[in-house]
């Protein structure tokens, strides 16, 4: 049977480009958290979240001695993360719900809107979520 933290370390990996992406697209494009207007602290965020991308799934494909010792344990670690990826995914939901939002440049011309956007997300969020909450939640394997 897989590894079920693995392949919750490749949703995560999956979930975190994307959102990385997104992030540095409407960044270019002058967006900010929350549809502000990005500001300099911005730099500083895309920066972090390619940590991010980076360190979570690394921490999730398997045991780390020091991080199980000193932190968390990797279970431990995937319930708290399955916590914050579902308060995003309802912050997301709730964007997609408005019946009003603005609107950014699409790659490929035309326009996209932030509600049809945060629809894309929420997918892609749930789709993560599950593969990690599986991880944090399932059943654990005993060694033989």
């Amino acid at each position: 049977m897989s590894d079920p933290f693995r392949l919750a370390a490749r949703a995560y990996l999956a979930y975190g480009i994307v959102y990385w992406v997104g992030g540095v697209y409407l960044a270019w494009h002058g967006v900010g958290v929350r549809g502000g207007r990005m500001m300099q602290a911005g730099v500083v965020w895309i920066v972090l979240g390619l940590v991010f991308v980076i360190v979570i799934p690394y921490l999730l494909a398997g045991r780390r001695a020091w991080f199980e010792r000193w932190v968390l344990s990797r279970r431990d670690f995937a319930r708290v993360l399955s916590l914050l990826m579902a308060f995003r995914g309802w912050e997301v939901l709730k964007v997609a719900l408005r019946a009003e939002t603005a609107t950014v440049a699409a790659p490929w011309g035309g326009v996209v809107t932030f509600r049809a956007g945060a629809a894309v997300f929420f997918v892609v969020t749930v789709a993560a979520l599950a593969c990690v909450a599986r991880a944090a939640w399932g059943r654990q394997e005993t060694a033989r």
